[in-house]
């Protein structure tokens, strides 16, 4: 048995903060996933406020909707269309309803876990 590190997060001898966590699938089992990440459909809080002379279309968020490459356990691939789950850390996603297949599993973001405009209120 070893003793573990005084130097891990969360204890009053850590010099570091961990910026991410990384969860192991087994690769020998893992599926390919595409993950769709939404965030707001506008950059700013009023997309009407005409007072800086710009319209709705302008204020539009290039990052709305991101996609990215990742693997999941074989249960979560599995799962029908319109399932709900959360990933660890990361949020709610639902398997999508048109193209998630057992084979390329699809998973829409519904909820994430951190506000993206909670820094700028």
């Amino acid at each position: 048995m070893h003793a573990r590190p005084a130097d891990r997060p969360g204890l009053p001898e850590a010099n570091r903060k961990v910026k991410g966590t990384i969860h192991w699938v087994s690769a020998r089992h893992a599926v390919p996933a595409e993950f769709r990440l939404y965030d707001r459909l506008f950059s700013v809080p009023d997309p009407d406020d005409d007072s800086d002379g710009l319209g709705y279309r302008d204020h539009l968020n290039p990052d709305a909707k991101t996609i990215v490459q990742g693997y999941v356990e074989p249960a979560a691939a599995a799962v029908g269309p319109e399932s709900n789950l959360q990933f660890e850390r990361l949020g709610y996603f639902v398997a999508d309803r048109r193209d998630h297949r057992i084979d390329a599993p699809v998973f829409n973001r519904t909820v994430a876990l951190r506000d993206t405009w909670a820094k700028s209120r």
